[in-house]
């Protein structure tokens, strides 16, 4: 730790006496600077243990040297070492007593104690201070360096870099959650700076920023991981004070290793990248066993259950598109194995069904939706995903073709993510509630509307109902409340205006998805 007045009043060879502020002797001293000037404060940083012999001060004046002591007091110095036998014998009790009323230390310096003495003495303890410092820290930087290399993950060193710095520390990732924490009671504490975590993401690293917890109890600091504008997590510490020059190198060593830890090179990104599209190349050809021998350890895993295919058109490339980030994230903290191929614009990705990665994304989407709509083409824009249902190896052709399929629908409907099964389990008439087809629909309608519409009858309506019996008269006309030779009279209008045959099942049938539409679009049934 650095000087205090109490080392110094405790140096034997300095024999300084205290006179005043017994009390404040744990005050740090960053220097001994002697001046005579009658006010010293312009030229002070704080801090200092001023020494002086009061050659230009009336230092007998009781309001001369109150005056004095509180600009002193204001400036931030540490304390007044007084030396006797050059002007005064003794110090003048008009100081003592500015001195005690302000709290402000006071020191009697001996005739035989040069104030050179003192401003050696606070220069080799501050020199001796930073060399442990430096040593500390270059200590902490094997102890962490070691911890990295053991290759247990990062538990290990946010452990040692909790010990270091006296406090607690926690890594998030990408996506802003927490990955680790040591202690383990920290994990809950970090997980409330989540905001903070995620605002620091949107700079470009590295980046830094210091928050005060909820409690009030920490001092927190955020360093973003990464490098240039991909801000690959954060390390949060939390300590009691301001971190000294042994913990500062603690963090930043922690900061660099964890960066290359959770950072992988180019190169790996590449090859991983590379062998991933190879892999999914074979699955798509249905060289299901080629393709697992070609995964090996890296993907083999996901091939043995059940695996979702997924494709994304993502508005950003796959290095920086936010739901890529996600996945990746969550794969990440799960352990499970995620392959993802860039494809032009789109992103084909594998991932566990039910697994972390799904959900993740799951839950991006729902988040996505909720938010206010953004400006097509903007760099803001939200990713849209198609997903397949579950499937196998020997099946992913199949399942391209479903997340295909999704995802055109989630491009009509305008929507961020849509699953295979909502196709296969719900109404076809979903698929079709756009502009196109509700144009469709109004024109094959609009000659029928038109005649009710100047009283002739209700073909419309009449229409309806025989479709949704099925052809049935009796049925159909009891419904409406007409004879059947009515029905049919206006049925036979209906072939006459529109040109079409009733007979024919496809002119029935987009007759009936017309009346489906322009009802479902006007809010009747």
């Amino acid at each position: 730790m650095p000087p205090t007045l109490a080392s110094l009043v405790q140096h034997s060879a300095l024999k300084l006496t205290v006179r005043a502020g017994a009390d404040r002797l744990g005050t740090p001293v960053r220097w001994a600077h002697a001046s005579e000037l009658a006010d010293p404060v312009p030229y002070m940083e704080g801090g200092e243990l001023l020494l002086v012999t009061a050659t230009n001060l009336d230092a007998r004046d009781p309001a001369t040297m109150r005056r004095y002591v509180q600009r002193l007091v204001g400036a931030g110095v540490a304390g007044i070492g007084f030396g006797v036998g050059v002007t005064y014998e003794e110090i003048p009790p008009a100081l003592v007593d500015a001195a005690e009323e302000a709290g402000l230390p006071l020191l009697e310096v001996p005739r035989r104690t040069p104030f050179l003495a003192i401003s050696k003495a606070v220069s080799a303890a501050i020199a001796a201070d930073q060399y442990r410092s430096v040593t500390a820290g270059f200590e902490a930087q094997r102890e962490l360096t070691r911890a990295a290399v053991a290759g247990d993950g990062p538990a290990e060193l946010l452990t040692r870099l909790a010990a270091h710095v006296d406090g607690w520390a926690a890594l998030y990732d990408s996506a802003g959650a927490v990955v680790a924490a040591a202690p383990d009671w920290a994990a809950r504490r970090a997980a409330r700076l989540t905001p903070e975590v995620e605002r620091l993401r949107d700079r470009p690293a590295p980046a830094s920023v210091v928050v005060g917890d909820s409690d009030g109890d920490d001092r927190v600091e955020l360093q973003s991981l990464g490098a240039g504008r991909r801000n690959r997590g954060a390390l949060a510490v939390g300590t009691g004070a301001a971190l000294g020059t042994a913990e500062r190198y603690a963090v930043h060593s922690a900061v660099a290793l964890l960066t290359l830890t959770t950072a992988r090179s180019r190169a790996l990104q590449g090859a991983e990248q590379r062998l991933g599209a190879a892999v999914l190349r074979m699955l798509l050809a249905g060289e299901s066993d080629h393709a697992r021998a070609v995964a090996g350890d890296l993907y083999g895993g996901l091939l043995d259950a059940p695996f979702r295919l997924l494709i994304a058109e993502a508005p950003a490339p796959p290095g920086t598109d936010p739901l890529a980030e996600t996945m990746e994230a969550a794969a990440s903290r799960s352990g499970e194995a995620l392959l993802m191929v860039p494809e032009g614009e789109r992103l084909v990705v594998l991932a566990v069904d039910g697994g972390a990665v799904v959900e993740a994304c799951a839950r991006h989407a729902r988040a996505a939706e909720d938010r206010p709509a953004r400006e097509p083409g903007s760099d803001e824009a939200e990713a849209v995903v198609g997903m397949s249902a579950p499937c196998g190896p020997i099946a992913v052709s199949a399942a391209y073709k479903q997340a295909e399929q999704a995802l055109s629908v989630a491009r009509r409907r305008g929507r961020v993510l849509v699953e295979h099964e909502e196709l296969a389990a719900g109404s076809v008439l979903p698929l079709l509630a756009d502009d196109a087809v509700r144009a469709f629909a109004d024109g094959m309608l609009r000659p029928l509307r038109e005649h009710d519409a100047k009283g002739r009858g209700d073909l419309a309506a009449s229409l309806r109902a025989w479709l949704s019996r099925h052809g049935q008269w009796d049925a159909a006309a009891a419904d409406l409340g007409v004879h059947r030779h009515t029905l049919r009279y206006r049925m036979r209008r209906v072939e006459e205006i529109l040109g079409r045959s009733l007979d024919d099942p496809d002119v029935r049938m987009e007759l009936w998805l017309a009346l489906k539409t322009t009802a479902a679009s006007s809010g009747t049934q």
